[in-house]
């Protein structure tokens, strides 16, 4: 399987499972936790969550799938910006160790910027790798000014950015993306298809008719071929689980590259960083 490489030397698979709007619907959950066994079955050892998911209960959802297969898990979390102080941030990961049942996160983000300066932010997330609690950190939806600031800030041992970004979201390919390529931070992009509004993009959907696959396998193997791009679909089902994994079977030929830029095209000047 294609994996991606982080700043300190850490590998994790190039294709994720994301839980944003899991855990929502109470019916879904026996669905949901199959689903995420099921991506561990096949590879997908990089799970992503967050506090604010569904207020914990994602979380508490992802700690019920990973139960008894810890080991095999790069698991990743989220905390709130306004629990990103030196005084709050110990609170907040332990709370999230506790859902999640386990003593420690492989990985863990700010998950926007508020207000609590980015120096303490780093401070309290150097503590949390000192104590054990956190094996590495990182940042999400930073721009690049922010991120400029963060690694001035002693934010050195950074390790990912996760952001907005797939085919109608490329604004960052024209700053971000190449300053974090500078950085070695792998890009961790979030909402690949989205939203599945992609799915309704009706010459994707041809251009994936072409090839038989899906389009959201077309939107995903596009990500895929980037370097340094772990994206991170969510999947409620174990069928929907499966097909995100075939996209890492897909290689997409120069032509078929030209034509998603034509239908896509690449940012021509700074853009904002967008969020969802």
């Amino acid at each position: 399987m294609k994996t991606i490489r982080f700043p300190d030397g850490t590998t994790a698979p190039a294709l994720g499972q994301g839980t944003w709007m899991m855990a929502e619907d109470a019916t879904r959950r026996s669905d949901e936790i199959a689903a995420l066994r099921e991506g561990l079955s096949l590879g997908l050892s990089l799970i992503d969550t967050a506090e604010m998911y569904a207020d914990g209960e994602s979380e508490r959802l992802v700690g019920e799938a990973i139960a008894g297969l810890r080991d095999e898990v790069f698991l990743v979390s989220k905390a709130y910006p306004q629990n990103a102080s030196r005084d709050r941030l110990q609170r907040a990961c332990e709370a999230s160790l506790d859902r999640l049942g386990t003593d420690r996160l492989d990985l863990y983000l700010l998950h926007w910027r508020g207000n609590v300066p980015l120096a303490e932010t780093v401070e309290a997330m150097e503590r949390l790798v000192a104590a054990g609690k956190i094996l590495r950190w990182g940042v999400s939806n930073l721009d690049t000014d922010d991120m400029a600031e963060l690694v001035a800030s002693g934010g050195e041992r950074c390790q990912t950015d996760q952001i907005l970004y797939n085919l109608t979201r490329r604004g960052p390919e024209y700053d971000l993306i190449p300053w974090l390529g500078q950085q070695r931070m792998p890009v961790m992009a979030y909402s690949p298809v989205e939203q599945g509004r992609l799915l309704a993009h009706t010459e994707l959907a041809a251009m994936a008719g072409d090839r038989n696959i899906t389009t959201a396998q077309l939107a995903l193997a596009w990500l895929l071929a980037r370097d340094g791009v772990l994206p991170i679909p969510k999947a409620g089902s174990v069928a929907h689980v499966r097909d995100n994994c075939a996209a890492l079977d897909l290689t997409l030929s120069d032509a078929e590259l030209h034509r998603l830029d034509r239908l896509f095209p690449p940012p021509r000047g700074p853009e904002p960083l967008a969020m969802l």
